[in-house]
C-alpha cells in the first residue's frame, strides 16, 4: 500500500482534495483546490498516538504535514472527516502504517511551541503563563497579521470591501457609543491589547482612560504607541490583573477580546469585580466568543490543537449563561449583539496578512509558530461561518435604584 492509498483508508472516499506524499505517490482529483502534503512518516505516528485533530496539528506545526494551495478548501474538507480517526480499527490502521513503511507507536517529539503550564487553573500566575504563551510572541510579528490598527479582536464591517483598519476603527467607535463616552469621563478597558481601544476612546471621545494587560510585550507597545499620539497625559497602560485594580470608580468599562480567558470558575469574580469598579450609572461592554447552546463543552478539550497551541486555559460560554451570571452579580443587561458573520471576515483577513508577508513572520517567530497562527485562524474563520463558533457584545449597566441614565435605545447610528 502507498502512503497516499494508506491516508485516502483514514480519510474516506472521495476526498475533494489531493494527497501527494513523500513516497511519491498521489490521491485524490486532477486539478483540486488544495493538497495535502505528507512529507514524513512522523505524520503516521503522531496520528496513531494523538489520534484526531491534535496528531495532525502537531505535524502541521512541525513542518511533517503541509498543505498547498487554498488552506481553508483543505480545513473544509477535512473537517468532517478528522474524528474518524478516532473510530479507525487500530488493527487495520497498523496494517497500514506497516505497508507504507512508517511502522510503530513511539511518537516524535512534540513541538516546543506545545503550552506546558503549571499551577491551579485561573490561579493569577497560571492565567499569566497563559497570557504570556499568546501574546508575547513578537510584536512585530503580530504587526504583520493585524495590520497598523493592533487590534486582536473582531472588527465591524460595513461592507465587506473596506479596509481592515477602518473595520477596526468602527468597532471602537460602536463600542464607545454603546458606553455612551463623554469628554472627561474614566474608562477601563480590560484586556487592553497593544492599547487601541483607549487610544481611541481618548482621541475621539475626550476621556481619561486606563489599559489593563497580562502580556508584558503589549504593555511595552501600548505605552510607545500612547507617547507617539501624545496622549500620555490621560491614557495610562498597566500590566495587571484584573482582580487586582481598585482604584475605581470609573464611568465605563469595555472588555474586549479578554473575556475568553478568564473560565467558568471565575465568571462570577469577573462581574462582580467589574461592577464594583463602576460608578452607578455606569456602563459595561463586554465583547467576547461565545458557544452555540448545543455545543455543551466550556473548556477546549484537553487534547485539542486550539488548547495545546492557541489559548491554554481558555473557555466559551453560552451567550444566556453569560447574561444570566451578568445579571445576578447586579448588573442591567441592555443590549446584546451577534457579531458572528464579522469575525469570519476579520480572521480572513489576518489570514492574508500573514501568507502574504509570511517569509517575514516565519523569520521573525520560526515557522512552527507561524503554521500554529495560520491554521488556527483559518480553521476559526470556518469555525465563524459554520456557526459553530459566536461572539456577542452585551451593553450592561450598574443601575441605581432602577435608575440606569442610559437611552431607551444605545446610539449607533452613524457609526
Amino acid at each position: 500500500m502507498t502512503v497516499a492509498r494508506a491516508i485516502g483508508a483514514v480519510l474516506g472516499p472521495d476526498l475533494p482534495i489531493g494527497v501527494r506524499a513523500y513516497d511519491g505517490s498521489r490521491l485524490g482529483p486532477e486539478d483540486p483546490p488544495a493538497t495535502l502534503l505528507i512529507r514524513s512518516p512522523a505524520v503516521f505516528r503522531r496520528t496513531l498516538t494523538a489520534p484526531g485533530e491534535l496528531g495532525l496539528g502537531r505535524a502541521y506545526v512541525a513542518g511533517e504535514l503541509d498543505v498547498e494551495g487554498d488552506l481553508f478548501a483543505a480545513l473544509s474538507a477535512l473537517r468532517d472527516r478528522v474524528p474518524d480517526l478516532r473510530r479507525f480499527d487500530a488493527r487495520r490502521w497498523t496494517e497500514a502504517l506497516r505497508l507504507a513503511g512508517a511502522a510503530g507507536w513511539r511518537p516524535p517529539r512534540i513541538p516546543s511551541e506545545e503550552a506546558r503550564l503549571r499551577g491551579r487553573r485561573h490561579s493569577k500566575a497560571r492565567d499569566a503563563a497563559a497570557i504570556a504563551h499568546h501574546y508575547d510572541v513578537s510584536n512585530a510579528f503580530y504587526r504583520i497579521v493585524l495590520g497598523s490598527s493592533m487590534t486582536y479582536s473582531c472588527a465591524v464591517w460595513e461592507r465587506p470591501d473596506v479596509t481592515l483598519e477602518e473595520a477596526q476603527a468602527a468597532k471602537y467607535e460602536l463600542i464607545c457609543r454603546k458606553l455612551g463616552l463623554e469628554p472627561g469621563m474614566r474608562l477601563l478597558d480590560v484586556g487592553c491589547g497593544w492599547g487601541g481601544m483607549a487610544i481611541h476612546a481618548a482621541e475621539r471621545h475626550g476621556v481619561h482612560a486606563v489599559g489593563i494587560t497580562l502580556s508584558r510585550r503589549q504593555v511595552e507597545w501600548a505605552e510607545k504607541a500612547v507617547a507617539e499620539v501624545g496622549l500620555a497625559d490621560r491614557v495610562r497602560i498597566r500590566y495587571q490583573d484584573y482582580r487586582d485594580v481598585d482604584d475605581g470608580p470609573f464611568d465605563a468599562i469595555s472588555s474586549i477580546g479578554m473575556f475568553e480567558h478568564v473560565g467558568l470558575s471565575q465568571l462570577g469574580v469577573y462581574f462582580a469585580r467589574l461592577r464594583r469598579l463602576l460608578r452607578p450609572g455606569g456602563r459595561l461592554l463586554n465583547h467576547g466568543i461565545s458557544r452555540p447552546p448545543n455545543h455543551g463543552r466550556t473548556r477546549f478539550r484537553r487534547n485539542s490543537f486550539i488548547d495545546r497551541y492557541v489559548f491554554p486555559d481558555g473557555e466559551l460560554h453560552e451567550i444566556g449563561g453569560v447574561v444570566s451570571t451578568i445579571q445576578e452579580r447586579g448588573l442591567e443587561v441592555r443590549h446584546i449583539e451577534s457579531l458572528r458573520e464579522h469575525y469570519a471576515l476579520t480572521l480572513r483577513a489576518w489570514v492574508r496578512n500573514l501568507e502574504e508577508r509570511w517569509d517575514e513572520a516565519v523569520a521573525e517567530v520560526g515557522p512552527g509558530r507561524a503554521r500554529v497562527w495560520r491554521l488556527y485562524m483559518a480553521a476559526s474563520a470556518l469555525n465563524f461561518e459554520a456557526g459553530s463558533t459566536q461572539v456577542h457584545q452585551v451593553l450592561a449597566v450598574r443601575s441605581d435604584r432602577g435608575r440606569s441614565r442610559t437611552p431607551l435605545r444605545p446610539r449607533l447610528d452613524g457609526v
